[in-house]
């Protein structure tokens, strides 16, 4: 697949001079929903909702030229929940997926609520980027996801396929201000908000998450076409990475949003087969993921293979 040779084409510079053509890189759908705000005049939201599609979409943030059926599947949903003159705060929703390879299921990469998107916009104003640089929230917090969704994608093709691409939102981060004694989504001492994500992504200490999204995708999803079984076992075998992680540290909030954004799946998967191995998935995600453990309980209630 392109992302394996494509990973190591990459040159960390080439990530850092934006540009617009057709060969971008995402396929995402946005919207932007302002029925929680007063007033008659809707068309700025339109008008915002047009310049963060085409913003996203149209932006090249890469050097990799991605046919249209290999562009990244995700999505942006901006819920306004007040405005004061140019002045919003909104909350964004953000799922990113991934096809599975000899299927039509796409799988759950990430999905996410972040509550603290507080941003400037002017009726027709351009959205300018640099991920250097901060020039705007609106930009910096939506191309930090970008960045993030990018990486998440080319880990789950290949270890550490992601690299360049969370290293460029870290970049993103250090750049965005950082408030005393306020948490606007970038401040260094809040443990759930954008710093925190990429902060634990780029943790060598919490490696085994990174190796997890290649196992569980490339090595489990990926054969379960062919071969539940082995597909089975594979995600089982890195569950475990997991469990380290949380063994560690079980606040580890990236660890949580992996758990939150796999646990229907999981529970699906383990919901048939082996119950051995269905066996030891239970138990694992019951330590890592104890208030759910009646969910994991009755998964095995079925009797499938």
């Amino acid at each position: 697949m392109k992302r394996f040779i494509a990973t190591l084409l990459i040159v960390i510079s080439s990530l850092l001079t934006m540009h617009t053509l057709q060969a971008q890189e995402l396929n995402c759908e946005v919207r932007v929903n302002s029925n929680k705000v007063e007033g008659s005049d809707k068309s700025i939201y339109q008008n915002l909702q047009t310049s963060l599609y085409e913003f996203i979409n149209n932006t090249k943030f890469t050097e990799i030229n991605f046919r249209q059926a290999e562009k990244i599947e995700c999505s942006m949903l901006v819920d306004v929940l007040s405005r004061e003159g140019d002045f919003f705060t909104a909350e964004i929703s953000l799922a990113l997926r991934r096809p599975v390879y000899k299927s039509n299921y796409s799988t759950p990469m990430f999905n996410y609520i972040d509550k603290k998107f507080f941003f400037e916009y002017t009726d027709g104003q351009t959205l300018d980027f640099n991920p250097n640089t901060y020039i705007s929230n609106i930009t910096s917090t939506i191309g930090f996801y970008v960045y993030l969704f990018l990486g998440l994608d080319f880990d789950s093709f290949s270890p550490n396929g992601g690299d360049p691409f969370f290293a460029v939102a870290e970049t993103i981060a250090n750049a965005a201000p950082q408030e005393p004694g306020s948490d606007n989504g970038w401040g260094t001492s809040g443990r759930k908000n954008r710093y925190a994500i990429i902060s634990d992504i780029n943790n060598r200490t919490y490696a085994p998450l990174r190796q997890f999204l290649y196992d569980y995708h490339r090595l489990g999803l990926d054969v379960m076409a062919e071969d539940p079984a082995q597909g089975r076992e594979s995600i089982l075998s890195t569950l475990s990475n997991l469990r380290s992680i949380y063994e560690r540290n079980s606040m580890c909030y990236f660890l949580q949003l992996i758990v939150e954004t796999k646990r229907d799946e999981i529970i699906q998967i383990f919901s048939q087969g082996d119950m051995k191995i269905r066996n030891e998935a239970a138990n694992i995600m019951k330590t890592i993921d104890p208030s759910q453990s009646s969910r994991y309980d009755a998964m095995l209630q079925n009797n499938g293979n």
